[in-house]
């Protein structure tokens, strides 16, 4: 493993301290602005760390690991509970894929709906989804919790799973070094998850009105749980089901592609190198000697020899990565390229055109609707990649030939 370190040192005096992986990336003010105030809170640490893919996020910073001791912050982990990625390789090689790859975006746009809104969910439930639900027990485990909290629907349960939802999220076909076909996807626990995190968040807001704080907490998102309170387990209980179902909700989908390419490809088996990791969560891990609650805020599990995925934007690399346990960073990495436009930025700075040129070599939507998601919206992934050498070690590179946007 790497001695060197690579990380600065970002904190604020008398707050806990910050250490950043932000050597050659741009750190916008209002994003460390947002991490201070996260590292005035005296249950947070021993440190906070930023990954290098860092940027202003709603609730807590993007690309923050935030240890806590003896408390919770729903906020930090935000809305789309267990967002993260799946990626399997097959042994598939470029010249099994057809010249125009159109016909094959479109059969996977067919079978996996896209995007929000009623659009993006199943009119019919498949069999198999139906099946899936009842099977890993995530169709018992959220009646259980409805029981707890009545205002937590079920109705969008089934309706969700194995769908892709919008923003970011995405299904890719992608190349390897060596010309080897791979499927990588992007997605969350959809709209069961956003009604989950919005309802714990909502009644840590009021909890905190009610609390007597021996501190100042700079910012109402920042509301939290405290350990002992029934508030506390039954958001670790609500969150730790959420991260099950979009596990289960990105290995629903990846059957449905690897099933519309069985029909369309050549034959082909799976290879053994398969990855499915949340890099929108919170999870109890032991961190020099203290059992802490570590949210990884588009951040991945990093431990050593433990593999991970570090998508780029459109058009660009994407990695798959092999943990160095670096213990500065709690065993943790980026989790993409990180954004350095805003949405409504990007809408308005980038041209179709330039769209179009950055995306020529992928089967993919050239619309307007998918600007805001364009390569020049994020940072340059080599920058990110260089930032963190000693936080992961490269195994395979891979490039975008068809891309699904939501």
């Amino acid at each position: 493993m790497d001695t060197q370190q690579n990380y600065q040192w970002l904190h604020a005096e008398g707050n806990t301290p910050i250490k950043g992986w932000v050597n050659g990336v741009p750190l916008e003010a209002q994003a460390h602005e947002q991490l201070r105030n996260i590292a005035a809170i005296p249950f947070v640490g021993p440190w906070v760390a930023v990954m290098p893919d860092v940027h202003l996020g709603k609730g807590a910073t993007v690309g923050s690991v935030i240890p806590t001791c003896g408390a919770i912050i729903p906020a930090a982990v935000g809305v789309d509970i267990g967002c993260g990625m799946a990626a399997v390789r097959t042994t598939l090689r470029a010249n099994d894929l057809p010249d125009d790859l159109r016909q094959l975006r479109n059969s996977i746009e067919r079978s996996i709906p896209v995007g929000n809104g009623r659009g993006g969910e199943h009119h019919r439930m498949p069999d198999s989804i139906h099946t899936r639900l009842v099977q890993s027990g995530l169709a018992a485990g959220l009646e259980k919790i409805k029981d707890k909290h009545r205002r937590i629907r079920t109705d969008k349960l089934d309706r969700q799973l194995g769908t892709l939802g919008g923003g970011n999220h995405f299904i890719e076909l992608c190349l390897d070094e060596a010309d080897t076909v791979w499927v990588m996807l992007h997605s969350g626990s959809r709209g069961t998850g956003n009604l989950i995190g919005t309802y714990f968040i909502e009644k840590a807001r009021e909890a905190l009105a009610r609390r007597v704080l021996g501190f100042h907490l700079p910012d109402k998102d920042l509301a939290f749980f405290m350990e002992g309170e029934p508030l506390f387990d039954d958001y670790v209980e609500a969150v730790s089901w959420a991260q099950d179902y979009a596990r289960q909700n990105r290995e629903a989908m990846m059957s449905r592609v690897l099933a519309e390419m069985r029909h369309r490809l050549p034959k082909f088996q799976l290879a053994a190198m398969a990855v499915n990791c949340h890099h929108n969560y919170v999870q109890k891990e032991t961190h020099h000697g203290q059992e802490l609650l570590v949210t990884r805020k588009g951040a991945v599990s990093a431990r050593e020899g433990e593999l991970g995925i570090i998508p780029g934007s459109m058009g660009t690399r994407s990695y798959i990565v092999r943990g160095k346990g670096n213990a500065d960073s709690f065993h943790s990495c980026s989790h993409g390229a990180g954004r350095v436009m805003s949405r409504g930025a990007a809408r308005q700075q980038i041209t179709l055109a330039q769209h179009r040129e950055a995306t020529a070599h992928v089967e993919c939507r050239k619309d307007s609707g998918v600007l805001d998601e364009s390569p020049a919206a994020y940072k340059s992934i080599d920058d990110v990649m260089a930032a963190q050498l000693d936080l992961v070690e490269v195994v395979h590179t891979l490039r975008q030939v068809l891309c699904v946007k939501g």
